[in-house]
């Protein structure tokens, strides 16, 4: 099979053959009988855009070189089987997809909340069991979530539909999910970056609807994501407050979201806000703000191949995340593992750039690092935080899709 179109260049053949077997082997020694497809759902790397799209933001993301594998086959009996690595299999029956307070948080939730979506849209589906192996981080920034009902829309798409769900259709139903049914209020850079795939700068100013560009990386550089430990779990009161705390600087001009609200009455209004909000929430839409214009100075970059333009925007992106949207750290945790990451990278990367990467508070930093350099800051940063948590990433070119 063709790995470098899913795992770019440098990968390990051998291991990826065996990741192959393996899950093979599990489902038919398991099953009685051997799968008939695979399907591939890449991580993704938010390298600008920190928490804009939920307020129809500007945001730059690129579907990496991790991903959740599954081995797959339909079934007759209207059911869904998840055996996935290292978790206890589950079964959802496809006859009842209300939204359940208990699966809140799981992944069954986010297979109801998928099936439930496409039936929506006047789609008939079946069922189907599929075993799953994943060296995407959970938890860390790198949307494992995302990956996961991204792959079921899509598993879905190719079983019963015939692939007429579009990437931005796939986004939307993903979205859907895990807003309704998981419980977490996100926007839709995470799905949209999975399932359109490349290095992608979105337009979310219409979500369902999002404009896409896409562009190449900057030459000479590679990237390097480092879980740095916690969890995002129990985060999704901190991710949802930066939404709900940039929608009440919306609403005072009778807005919903703040890509509607002009930058200039925004400005002109400050002191009225600073009476009426707190101030972490007037710094929350000032970071909205800077940011798109950061998402356009970081595309021009990188259609120039200007790497010290791009770099500058990344790391300018990354101290509005520490100092205006204020989600490097949960609020009065002394264990800033996040910060310590960041500023440990910049003593080691000589020319380039760190920031947080994804929802923040825990989890995850993305360093853009030069070629030569990498070997050394991979060393470096994986003797502060473990080898198994440092990824060496390529942006891989594809989507969510089955695996010919």
């Amino acid at each position: 099979m063709d790995y470098a179109r899913y795992y770019g260049n440098n990968y390990d053949e051998e291991r990826l053959g065996k990741r192959f077997s393996s899950l093979s082997a599990a489902f038919t020694e398991n099953e009685g009988f051997a799968p008939e497809r695979f399907f591939s759902s890449p991580g993704r790397a938010e390298i600008l855009g920190n928490h804009t799209d939920h307020n129809h933001g500007l945001v730059l993301v690129a579907a990496i070189s991790c991903d959740i594998l599954a081995a797959v086959a339909k079934r007759d009996d209207g059911k869904v089987k998840i055996c996935s690595e290292g978790y206890s299999p589950f079964t959802v029956d496809l006859s009842d997809l209300s939204v359940s307070p208990k699966e809140k948080g799981t992944s069954v939730a986010l297979t109801r909340g998928v099936a439930r979506a496409i039936k929506d849209r006047g789609f008939d589906i079946g069922g189907f069991t599929a075993y799953l192996t994943s060296d995407v981080f959970r938890g860390a920034g790198v949307s494992s979530s995302a990956a996961y009902e991204v792959l079921i829309s899509e598993i879905f798409n190719s079983l019963y539909l015939g692939g007429r769900l579009s990437a931005v259709d796939k986004a939307v139903i993903s979205q859907y999910a895990e807003n309704v049914y998981f419980g977490k209020p996100c926007g839709l850079l995470d799905q949209s970056g999975i399932a359109i795939g490349s290095l992608s700068r979105l337009d979310f100013k219409v979500p369902t609807s999002p404009v896409i560009e896409k562009y190449s990386m900057i030459e000479g550089y590679t990237l390097v994501i480092t879980n740095t430990g916690g969890d995002h779990a129990a985060l999704t009161p901190h991710y949802a407050a930066i939404r709900s705390e940039m929608e009440e600087i919306a609403g005072y001009f009778g807005e919903k979201v703040l890509r509607d609200v002009p930058y200039v009455k925004y400005r002109d209004a400050l002191p009225e806000l600073m009476k009426k909000y707190s101030g972490r929430a007037v710094l929350r839409a000032l970071h909205f703000y800077e940011e798109n214009e950061r998402v356009d100075e970081a595309c021009a970059a990188l259609s120039e191949n200007d790497a010290q333009k791009f770099l500058k925007a990344v790391n300018d992106s990354g101290f509005s995340s520490l100092t205006r949207l204020q989600n490097c750290a949960v609020p009065a945790e002394t264990d800033q593992r996040v910060i310590l990451g960041i500023e440990l990278s910049r003593r080691i990367i000589g020319n380039g750039a760190v920031r947080v990467h994804g929802g923040g508070f825990a989890g995850s930093i993305l360093a853009v690092v030069k070629d030569d350099e990498t070997e050394n800051y991979v060393a470096e940063i994986s003797r502060l935080f473990g080898k198994e948590n440092v990824f060496k990433a390529s942006v891989r070119k594809t989507g969510a899709e089955e695996v010919k």
